[in-house]
């Protein structure tokens, strides 16, 4: 025991020195320390878990219960405050600042099926509280700018009204819900997921559970139509399988009947360069949702809150491994997952025609004497009058529905075969084609910097440049998918498209300032057997007459050196990127000479 040198910080007196030594030593002499004092020993205190901003809004106040500061703010017209900004996102409100001062509204629309009467609405609140348009989105959605705060509440009410909602559209909530956007009508469809989709979106809605997620999630639900909905990028996708009845000996001998099962695909999130890859389960359509609810749960209790960058499902599936989330999974839904791996001999191959683009122009559906139409919408830009004129051929010639689709084009399903040339000409009349080039008919943008604080370019305006470059010059024979992104978040999803752009800023000697411009990848694709990120072939290319020329020489030299038949993404795969670089470098006038 030593004598203190301060008491209160005060430095001691020789008279306190000469009796705290006494004192000390007294106790000393009769065996006595300040440890016979100490309490018992217990429990180490556990480090708190760091409370990142966004997890303390949440439970400061929930986001479903911040409606009465959207309102007080809409009298005032006022801008949010910077938590409020987090949590309107629940309500789909996105704040646009400071590209904007107002919001941008994302709706939910599970699987992208829209009622005419619910277009037309859309299409009156563009004229009547926004700017007169709508964006068709890469997840079968709709999105609505620009709203100003004290319109935000009739917007809310008009959406309700109508019969639809944007609750849980943005943040830490599961986003809209994709599907094969001919569902029920594809003649090649294996399963019709309509009913299963809009299943998982009314139990979503009904618990308050599945709005308090640890980040975003994504899922989607592939009945392996004709169009593809690109199930393997997303947190689960669900994939349609057609099975045989399994043989004794099988291990699911007894289980499972012969149909169509789905197989169960995880941990997608392209803009981190991840597929979702098979668990090696299955479930049956009755199953599915019971098994997707299971499987979000687990993630809600187990994903990681602390750290936003490494919150989504792959990293929980990175950190705990495949095995223990899928026990997990089966604890919370009481029954064993069934597993299947997709090259089990009880697995049937599916045969289905090649068709170029088929969310666009005429389709026979499997009912027959009917059609679907797809319209091409450049780049998912649908102005108030071209909705409402879709909305309209939709009652006269369909069923009065409308399905949106990931490649931000519209479909109008069960035209009669006699009535598709009055469709188009309506169609036509208002401006619409439903006609594409298979350079045009794939191309796929998001918002850009136009609308989105986050993009570096113009990606829409970009894009419909780089198309009309090309098609002024080269005609292909096989379809091409351009995905155009203006950040790292990846909307438009880059690394999927035989050719994707991603935005960046360029130095330019001539200007003053950096100049727009992308990084260029190739070789991007989804789904079976076509699987691959896309490699980085180009570094910070100015957008215009630079990038354009590029890309044309890139695709003159795949039209002159590809094996017959042979697609983008195959010649691009096969070719490394030294070589591929080379062709961009050269002359496409001197190659087509």
């Amino acid at each position: 025991m030593n004598v203190p040198t301060t008491i209160a910080g005060e430095p001691v007196t020789p008279d306190q020195k000469s009796y705290l030594d006494g004192f000390f030593s007294g106790l000393r002499n009769r065996g006595v320390s300040f440890a016979d004092v100490e309490p018992e020993a217990g429990p180490v205190p556990q480090k708190k878990a760091k409370v990142i901003p966004e997890e303390r809004i949440k439970q400061e106040l929930h986001p479903f219960d911040a409606l009465p500061v959207l309102r007080r703010r809409a009298r005032a017209n006022e801008a949010p405050e910077k938590e409020d900004i987090f949590r309107f996102k629940w309500n789909g409100l996105f704040w646009l600042a400071p590209v904007h001062e107002g919001y941008m509204c994302r709706l939910r629309i599970p699987g992208g099926a829209v009622k005419s009467s619910q277009l037309r609405e859309l299409a009156s609140i563009a004229d009547d509280i926004a700017w007169g348009y709508l964006q068709v989105t890469t997840r079968n959605n709709i999105q609505v700018r620009v709203i100003a705060p004290k319109d935000t509440p009739e917007l809310l009410r008009r959406l309700q009204d109508c019969g639809l909602h944007s609750r849980g559209a943005g943040a830490d909530n599961l986003r809209n819900f994709t599907s094969s956007p001919t569902a029920g009508f594809d003649p090649y469809e294996l399963i019709d997921v309509s009913e299963h989709v809009h299943d998982l979106a009314h139990r979503v809605m009904n618990q308050l559970e599945f709005y308090d997620l640890p980040r975003k999630f994504n899922v989607s639900f592939d009945g392996g139509g004709l169009c593809k909905v690109a199930e393997d990028t997303n947190d689960i996708g669900l994939r349609a399988l057609r099975v045989q009845e399994p043989p004794e000996g099988h291990p699911l001998h007894g289980k499972v009947s012969a149909g169509v099962v789905f197989q169960v695909l995880l941990g997608g999130v392209t803009g981190h360069e991840q597929f979702a890859e098979s668990s090696g389960v299955i479930c049956t359509p009755e199953q599915c949702v019971d098994v997707i609810e299971a499987m979000i749960r687990v993630y809600i209790r187990n994903g990681n809150r602390s750290n936003r960058g490494k919150a989504r499902l792959i990293y929980l599936l990175q950190e705990r491994g495949m095995e223990w989330f899928l026990e997990e999974a089966e604890k919370e839904l009481g029954e064993t997952l069934w597993r299947l791996e997709p090259d089990d001999p009880i697995v049937e191959m599916s045969e289905k025609p090649s068709v170029p683009h088929p969310h666009v122009g005429a389709h026979p559906q499997r009912q027959e004497g009917l059609n679907w139409l797809g319209v091409y919408v450049p780049v998912g830009l649908l102005q108030s009058g071209e909705a409402r004129a879709i909305a309209e051929v939709a009652d006269r010639f369909g069923s009065g529905e409308v399905r949106l689709t990931i490649y931000q084009n519209v479909i109008i399903p069960n035209i009669p075969d006699e009535a598709l040339d009055a469709a188009r000409e309506a169609l036509e009349g208002a401006g619409l084609s439903t006609q594409a080039s298979l350079i045009r008919g794939g191309v796929a943008a998001c918002t850009g910097n136009r609308y989105c604080k986050f993009a570096s370019s113009d990606t829409k305006g970009n894009a419909l440049d780089v198309v009309a470059y090309l098609e002024e010059r080269i005609t292909l024979d096989q379809p091409l998918n351009i995905h155009v992104t203006g950040c790292p978040h990846s909307c438009a999803q880059h690394y999927i498209g035989d050719i994707g752009l991603l935005a960046c800023k360029v130095k330019d000697p001539e200007q003053e300032k950096p100049v727009e411009g992308y990084h260029v990848f190739v070789g991007g694709g989804f789904g079976p057997g076509q699987k691959r990120l896309g490699r980085q072939l180009l570094k910070g290319v100015a957008a215009g007459p630079t990038l354009n020329a590029k890309l044309h020489a890139l695709l003159v030299s795949y039209l002159k050196q590809r094996d017959p038949g042979e697609s983008f993404l195959d010649f691009t795969t096969r070719h490394d990127i030294e070589s591929l670089q080379g062709m961009v470098q050269r002359e496409p006038e001197v190659l087509e000479a």
